[in-house]
């Protein structure tokens, strides 16, 4: 356990919050900078001297239950949780699972975008989209997860959508593997291996990076758009927003902007 290290990071990462990060009240003109110890203390259900001697070098190896609670307290993103750990000389617990938070600064985005937009979890959850995107891939709200549409909606139509069997079930692979305890995902995989093909595919251990893709999107009033999706990595929540568009002048483009 590097003691030292320790209470250095808990020191800057408490200095770094101010009170509204974590939703207190500023109240009277502080003489520190960030958030007190008694605050943090009480964020994290712990008693302002146990937390003090873990700032000051001084407390014993803290359980994983307490860095649990220091992390969220401290409002840590997965790599600097993993950190936290390590220093206090203790294997990271598995997430619980994926996380369906969206940032502000992401939600924004999807509004500030000449695109269909989605944010989607580890678990292909669509957790944020802008209204282009309802438009374009219609029922968001009550079929929100990807792999489901793919795996449970018919058989693929063009090879793009067998492509993205692939994609989606090594996503799927690799968020089983980071989230071993968490329930949705387990019942998203039970309920996708009644597919022939999930199970098949699933078998073959693809593995695929986040990228361009080319794909058909059916739409019910407009047919057959070819389309582009090109994804951008969040990775401190383990998510992912896809911008959908298609080809400038093309009749896709057109279609689009016909929906927007």
């Amino acid at each position: 356990m590097a003691r030292a290290e320790l209470g250095r990071f808990l020191r800057d990462r408490r200095e770094a919050l101010r009170p509204h990060d974590v939703g207190l009240p500023a109240g009277p003109r502080r003489r520190t900078p960030g958030l007190r110890r008694e605050e943090v203390a009480g964020l994290a259900a712990m008693s302002v001297e146990y937390y003090a001697r873990l700032e000051q070098a001084r407390g014993p190896q803290p359980s994983r239950r307490i860095l649990d609670a220091l992390g969220a307290a401290l409002r840590l993103n997965p790599a600097e949780r993993t950190h936290l750990f390590r220093l206090a000389g203790t294997a990271p617990a598995a997430p619980p699972g994926p996380s369906r938070r969206v940032r502000p600064y992401v939600a924004g985005l999807l509004h500030r975008v000449d695109a269909a937009a989605v944010v989607t979890s580890a678990a292909y959850d669509v957790i944020a989209w802008n209204p282009l995107a309802e438009a374009l891939l219609t029922g968001l709200g009550d079929r929100p997860n990807l792999a489901r549409r793919r795996f449970l909606g018919g058989p693929p139509a063009t090879p793009s959508a067998e492509e993205f069997g692939h994609i989606a079930v090594a996503r799927l692979r690799a968020a089983a593997d980071r989230y071993p305890h968490d329930g949705h995902l387990a019942r998203l995989l039970d309920e996708l291996s009644v597919s022939e093909e999930f199970r098949h595919v699933w078998a073959l251990n693809p593995v695929r990076a986040a990228g361009h893709r080319s794909k058909t999107v059916e739409h019910p009033a407009l047919g057959n758009l070819h389309v582009h999706c090109d994804v951008l990595e969040v990775p401190d929540d383990d998510q992912q927003v896809v911008f959908i568009t298609a080809d400038p002048g093309s009749p896709s483009a057109r279609a689009l902007q016909k929906l927007a």
